[in-house]
Protein backbone atom coordinates (compact mmCIF):
# COMPACT_ATOMS: atom_id res chain seq x y z
CA UNK A 1 0.00 0.00 0.00
CA UNK A 2 2.61 2.35 0.81
CA UNK A 3 4.22 1.40 -2.70
CA UNK A 4 0.95 2.76 -4.25
CA UNK A 5 1.01 6.30 -2.31
CA UNK A 6 4.02 7.01 -3.13
CA UNK A 7 3.67 6.49 -6.83
CA UNK A 8 0.73 8.66 -6.91
CA UNK A 9 2.28 11.48 -4.62
CA UNK A 10 5.25 11.46 -7.34
CA UNK A 11 3.01 11.18 -10.44
CA UNK A 12 1.48 14.68 -8.78
CA UNK A 13 4.27 16.20 -7.83
CA UNK A 14 5.40 15.67 -11.54
CA UNK A 15 1.93 16.57 -13.12
CA UNK A 16 1.96 20.18 -11.05
CA UNK A 17 5.53 20.58 -12.20
CA UNK A 18 4.07 20.46 -15.85
CA UNK A 19 1.75 22.77 -14.98
CA UNK A 20 4.13 25.08 -13.60
CA UNK A 21 6.08 25.68 -17.03
CA UNK A 22 2.84 25.53 -18.95
CA UNK A 23 1.96 28.61 -17.00
CA UNK A 24 4.95 30.40 -17.08
CA UNK A 25 4.79 30.36 -20.02
CA UNK A 26 1.23 32.22 -19.84
CA UNK A 27 2.59 34.64 -17.14
CA UNK A 28 5.89 35.75 -19.87
CA UNK A 29 3.71 36.13 -23.08
CA UNK A 30 0.23 37.24 -21.15
CA UNK A 31 -1.73 39.92 -23.68
CA UNK A 32 -2.67 42.21 -21.00
CA UNK A 33 -1.48 42.71 -16.65
CA UNK A 34 -4.74 40.89 -16.20
CA UNK A 35 -4.20 38.02 -17.58
CA UNK A 36 -0.37 37.54 -16.38
CA UNK A 37 -2.70 38.14 -12.47
CA UNK A 38 -4.52 35.24 -13.32
CA UNK A 39 -1.50 33.07 -14.57
CA UNK A 40 0.66 34.44 -11.22
CA UNK A 41 -2.36 33.27 -9.20
CA UNK A 42 -2.26 30.18 -10.64
CA UNK A 43 1.22 29.43 -10.18
CA UNK A 44 1.17 30.37 -6.36
CA UNK A 45 -2.00 28.39 -6.14
CA UNK A 46 0.19 24.95 -7.54
CA UNK A 47 2.79 26.17 -5.59
CA UNK A 48 0.82 25.57 -2.83
CA UNK A 49 -0.57 21.97 -3.77
CA UNK A 50 3.31 21.11 -4.51
CA UNK A 51 3.97 22.28 -0.91
CA UNK A 52 1.39 19.80 0.41
CA UNK A 53 2.51 16.89 -1.99
CA UNK A 54 5.64 17.24 -0.50
CA UNK A 55 4.49 17.12 3.28
CA UNK A 56 1.85 14.38 2.22
CA UNK A 57 5.28 12.58 1.01
CA UNK A 58 7.73 13.65 3.65
CA UNK A 59 5.05 13.37 6.41
CA UNK A 60 6.07 16.64 7.69
CA UNK A 61 3.81 18.89 8.53
CA UNK A 62 6.47 22.09 9.60
CA UNK A 63 5.24 23.19 5.65
CA UNK A 64 1.63 23.73 6.58
CA UNK A 65 2.47 27.82 7.66
CA UNK A 66 4.10 27.93 4.66
CA UNK A 67 1.51 27.20 2.39
CA UNK A 68 -1.08 29.56 4.54
CA UNK A 69 1.62 32.19 4.23
CA UNK A 70 1.71 31.56 0.75
CA UNK A 71 -1.85 31.83 0.46
CA UNK A 72 -2.05 35.19 1.74
CA UNK A 73 0.17 36.79 0.48
CA UNK A 74 -1.24 36.00 -3.27
CA UNK A 75 -4.64 36.81 -2.17
CA UNK A 76 -3.36 39.90 -0.82
CA UNK A 77 -1.29 40.85 -4.25
CA UNK A 78 -4.00 39.58 -6.05
CA UNK A 79 -6.93 42.07 -4.35
CA UNK A 80 -3.78 44.95 -4.62
CA UNK A 81 -3.43 44.73 -8.31
CA UNK A 82 -7.16 44.02 -9.10
CA UNK A 83 -8.00 47.18 -6.79
CA UNK A 84 -5.71 49.71 -8.58
CA UNK A 85 -5.90 48.11 -11.96
CA UNK A 86 -9.39 47.85 -12.56
CA UNK A 87 -10.63 51.77 -12.86
CA UNK A 88 -13.77 52.61 -10.35
CA UNK A 89 -16.98 54.59 -12.54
Amino acid sequence: MNGFITTILIISGVILLIAAVLITFRLLDGPSSLDRLVALDTIIAVSMCGLAVWAAYSKDTTIVPAIVALALVGFIGSVSVARFRVSDQ
